[in-house]
């Protein structure tokens, strides 16, 4: 494939892989979206991933990435550590968030965090606020914000949990059919399940399978072709 290959490439069902300075092309009328820079009237690849278009938008989507936390954010989150007042979350960021016991959904008495939370409990929490250099306050008060005693987690990188959502929830609801499982889906890229042994098993089964292929063409075939099985 040469180096300037157009985007309808990409719509045919070919995948196209680009790597920082590689270039797209000239393309009128076509947007830089996610990972592209104009330089001299040519798009220009800024990251590693694989070229998608969007209408009149082209956008490079990255192979990994690492979670960015923003306010309002679902996660889920592991105790790291703690102070008398204060846990720390590993939220699969470049930095820990931070759970004071003001925010916890117990009333927890000074020094006594241990007793509510301890280092390697998993916990479904929010991102309250997030600061300039990127850490994060979390908080458990609000609906459906716990700490996990029963089910597994899996893990998806946080750039194609919107696949693993799909367009209206139409994948989550694929998955959903798979068992009868509750999902919490977190955008940090953890997933919890919980529910009955054969159903976890089908959906981890189609989680790899998004995590390994949701980069190439026919996603939601692949995964109803599971779902008829």
């Amino acid at each position: 494939m040469s180096e300037d290959s157009t985007p309808t490439e990409h719509d045919s069902g070919a995948v196209r892989l680009v790597h920082p300075g590689e270039r797209i092309g000239a393309h009128d009328g076509v947007e830089a979206g996610h990972g592209i820079r104009r330089l001299n009237g040519e798009l220009v690849a800024m990251r590693m991933g694989t070229l998608r278009e969007d209408g009149k938008t082209i956008s490079v989507d990255p192979l990994s990435s690492r979670y960015v936390p923003r306010a309002g954010d679902l996660v889920v989150g592991y105790v790291e550590g703690m102070t008398n007042n204060i846990w720390f979350l590993d939220i699969g960021a470049s930095f820990n968030a931070i759970l004071p016991m003001s925010l916890a959904p117990w009333k927890v008495e000074f020094g006594a965090v241990r007793e509510h939370l301890d280092v390697g409990d998993a916990v479904i929490c929010r991102v309250q606020e997030v600061d300039e250099t990127h850490s994060a306050v979390a908080t458990m008060k609000g609906m459906g914000l716990r700490k996990l005693k029963s089910g597994l987690l899996e893990e998806i990188p946080p750039h194609i949990i919107p696949q693993v959502i799909g367009k209206g929830g139409a994948m989550l609801q694929s998955l959903k059919s798979l068992g009868q499982s509750r999902m919490v889906i977190g955008q940090n890229g953890r997933i919890w399940l919980d529910g009955e042994h054969h159903g976890m098993r089908s959906i981890r089964a189609a989680l790899e399978v998004i995590r390994e292929t949701a980069h190439l063409p026919g996603l939601k075939e692949r995964i109803d072709a599971l779902v008829n099985e």
